[in-house]
């Protein structure tokens, strides 16, 4: 048997390896799972799924001048209602379980790369507002996809996870003539609601009491550094773009918590500290929904203490389309004393009998 050139067989491995590797890179790069590199082809089917994956792609190449952004209180929204109400072509890039910084990273590279984009839906976590301004319940980020260094996106083109969570679904649902999921469908969800399943991770019976209940400096400059360089930062760097940003409306059964805590008070102060800071700014528009009762009161509408149904955000965006719940510099303080009164006296047994 003849002996093979040692020379010529790694000759042939190394060209079999690279033009596998060339073949795997123009596959990644034609099917642009997450769009990286381009807008998404009018012949494939895309999975839309992974948002801290595919909302930087979004920005950087879908049209459109509409966005809808916040946690996972805004996944619910569907950009063609807001369309319909506010004239413009949106899109929805949300982030479950995100902070305030991450967000306001993520609106300030969309803004800063499509300067059409002039009208931003912003759900502001209540919940939020005394945590740290660099909070992050995510430590892992495909920070390749959102910077423009070309030499790390081997880490896009050669990646397996890529490869199986991002184009293999995409050429499969090409293939079967599945259709692409539509922004509307992009993060949204839909779980059984009411009071029952509320209780399923709600028990106001083991309230965590190991908390500050008082508002001092240092909890008025944590509201204040959070609001500032993660939301005024932004706001005010566009000038020309509208941000109608809103508090989530919880569910009564979350003032009950605070209640049982002993919270309610301070998380009132930072609502007022926040508020106060979001005023200042001209081209915001501020809403609270706390007194919606109609919608707090009725456990019908949530899935735990404080996600609402997607009813509710097709609601809130008819609210901030005609007006409703506009808070302004006349009225917040009003409206902050209505709070306190409803929230501190409302008969929360009558809700479990």
């Amino acid at each position: 048997m003849k002996q093979q050139d040692p020379k010529k067989w790694f000759t042939k491995c190394m060209v079999t390896l690279a033009a596998t590797l060339l073949f795997t890179a123009l596959v990644v790069i034609i099917t642009d799972p997450y769009f990286h590199y381009h807008k998404p082809f009018s012949f494939l089917s895309y999975r839309l799924y992974e948002e801290r994956y595919i909302n930087d792609g979004i920005s950087r190449h879908f049209d459109f001048n509409g966005l809808i952004t916040g946690t996972s209180m805004a996944q619910n929204f569907k950009p063609s209602e807001m369309d319909a109400l506010f004239g413009t072509l949106s899109v929805k890039e949300v982030f479950s379980g995100a902070g305030y910084q991450e967000l306001a990273q993520n609106l300030d590279r969309a803004l800063a790369r499509n300067q059409d984009l002039k009208t931003v839906i912003w759900a502001l976590d209540y919940n939020g507002l005394l945590r740290d301004p660099d909070w992050k319940q995510y430590e892992s980020y495909p920070d390749y996809l959102y910077d423009d260094n070309p030499f790390n996106d081997v880490s896009y083109l050669f990646n397996k996870a890529i490869l199986y969570h991002g184009v293999l679904p995409n050429i499969a649902m090409t293939i079967s003539g599945q259709p692409s999921t539509t922004m509307d469908e992009y993060s949204s969800w839909q779980r059984p609601t009411g009071l029952e399943q509320i209780l399923q991770s709600y028990d106001r019976n083991n309230v965590n009491m190991n908390v500050v209940r008082e508002f001092g400096e240092k909890e008025r400059e944590t509201v204040t550094r959070t609001i500032t360089e993660n939301v005024l930062a932004v706001v005010n760097k566009y000038p020309d773009t509208d941000f109608y940003i809103f508090y989530p409306p919880y569910s009564i059964c979350y003032w009950d918590a605070l209640n049982i805590k002993g919270t309610l008070p301070k998380q009132l102060q930072a609502e007022q500290c926040a508020t106060e800071l979001l005023l200042t700014c001209p081209n915001v528009r501020l809403y609270n929904f706390f007194d919606q009762y109609e919608v707090v009161c009725d456990p019908g509408y949530y899935c735990d203490d404080g996600h609402y149904s997607a009813e509710i955000n097709s609601r809130i965006l008819t609210w901030i389309a005609g007006g409703t719940g506009l808070v302004t510099k006349d009225n917040y303080l009003q409206k902050l004393a209505v709070e306190k009164d409803f929230y501190s006296n409302y008969d929360y047994d009558s809700i479990y009998n």
